[in-house]
Parts: structure tokens; C-alpha cells; sequence
């Protein structure tokens, strides 16, 4: 699914991003990528969105090397995979609907399936009450969840989830990373940088430490023990 094979950045300023990064990430995996500010976390996710290109090394993702694709094929590369920012990046002009169809769009969906997949998804999201509204009358969890939604509406392989829950009241990232558990679960593979420590805690799955530009610790998924 994902495999950095090697890889360094360096950027035209000398500012050593990463260093020799090795690290695979299998189909189904959910992965926390954690670090402090300045660790390489957003590096990390600019080389796995084609946003950089690595100084050295082999990136491979969904059995296509990066360093080979063609800049013109790269906006069909992104369309594999889904993305959830931080600061949600929703259409305020646009209603709820029309901000998850619009993904859809791009891909060339045709209106039928525009109108039977955005009410299932945002089903999922429990925001199917919500569909005829503006960013502006959610709150701050609601917007991420139709972030979320905009990101599994074409059926990705792989979600890449930058600090999703960093705008949202703490009670409200338990929600949205369960979300997350609960798409994982379906097959979908999960890669969310995070700094909330609690979350990572509490979920349990594999995390990556970025430090300095290295993987310095990469730990596996842990069974939650199950209550009598």
C-alpha cells in the first residue's frame, strides 16, 4: 500500500525535512504519524500527496512509484485517495450535499450515482439531516464530518488524515477518530498525523514517531482487552 524506501528531503533553503525514511504501511493498516512541530509530519504527507518530491530515495503507494509519475498525471494520482484537512476546506456557497457531490464530480460521476452515494455517505457521517445546509450553519464537528465524508464519497483505498481533529472541541476528536475506526474496519487504510497523545492512547493502533526527520519508534496495533 505505502512503502518509503530510503527516502530524504532536503529543501532548496538546507533545511533537512528527512532522513533516510524506511518505513511500509500494509492494506487495512491504521497508522497515527506523530511528532513534535517541525518533525517532519508535514513533509511526510506533502511527498505521499505528490505536493513534494523526495531529494533521494523510492516512494511507492497503491504499486506505483512516485518518482516516475508525471506531473500531469498527478491530480488523477490524488483522486485514489482521500484527504481531510484541518481546517475542513469546505465550499461556503455550497449546501452539505453539494460539497460531497462536488468530489464526485471530478471523478465524472454521472447525477445518478451523485444522488444515490451522497445521502449514504453522509448517512455514515450522521449527517443526513444536514444535507441542505451551508458550512457556516455547522459547528466545527459537523464541518470536519462532511470533510469526511468529501474524502470517502469515491470510495478510496487510502485516507490520509492531517491533524483532522485539531479545530474541534476535544469530546468531538474521540468521535471523529472513531469515524475513522469504523471506515478502517470496512478495508479502508487510515494514515492521521496527530499531536493529541490522549487519542493515540486511547485507540490503540500502530504509531510512527517522527523525530528530527527520522522514524525514531514505530510500534504495533495493540488488542483493546474487552470488559467481562
Amino acid at each position: 500500500m505505502i512503502e518509503f524506501q530510503n527516502v530524504s528531503k532536503v529543501y532548496s533553503n538546507g533545511t533537512k525535512a528527512l532522513r533516510n525514511v524506511s518505513l511500509k504501511v500494509d492494506k487495512g493498516e491504521f497508522v497515527f504519524i506523530v511528532g513534535s512541530s517541525g518533525a517532519g509530519k508535514s513533509t511526510f504527507l506533502k511527498l505521499i500527496m505528490c505536493e513534494e518530491r523526495p531529494s533521494e530515495g523510492e516512494i511507492v503507494i497503491n504499486d506505483m512509484c512516485l518518482s516516475r509519475l508525471k506531473r500531469r498525471d498527478v491530480p488523477f494520482y490524488r483522486r485514489t485517495m482521500g484527504i481531510v484537512f484541518q481546517d475542513f476546506r469546505l465550499i461556503d456557497n455550497m449546501t452539505v450535499f453539494d460539497n460531497v457531490a462536488f468530489a464526485m464530480h471530478i471523478v465524472g460521476a454521472s447525477q445518478r450515482e451523485i444522488r444515490k452515494r451522497v445521502p449514504y455517505i453522509l448517512g455514515l457521517v450522521n449527517l443526513q439531516d444536514k444535507q441542505s445546509c451551508r458550512p457556516t450553519e455547522l459547528s466545527g464537528g459537523e464541518q470536519q464530518r462532511v470533510g469526511l465524508a468529501r474524502a470517502l464519497v469515491n470510495n478510496p483505498k487510502l485516507i490520509v488524515a492531517d491533524e483532522p481533529t485539531g479545530n474541534v472541541d476535544p469530546a468531538l476528536s474521540f468521535e471523529i477518530v472513531d469515524l475513522l475506526s469504523e471506515i478502517n474496519r470496512r478495508g479502508t487504510t487510515i494514515l492521521m498525523v496527530t499531536h493529541e497523545h490522549t487519542l493515540v492512547k486511547h485507540f490503540q493502533k500502530r504509531v510512527v514517531e517522527i523525530h528530527d526527520g527520522e522514524v525514531v519508534a514505530d510500534s504495533a496495533a495493540q488488542e483493546v482487552p474487552h470488559e467481562a
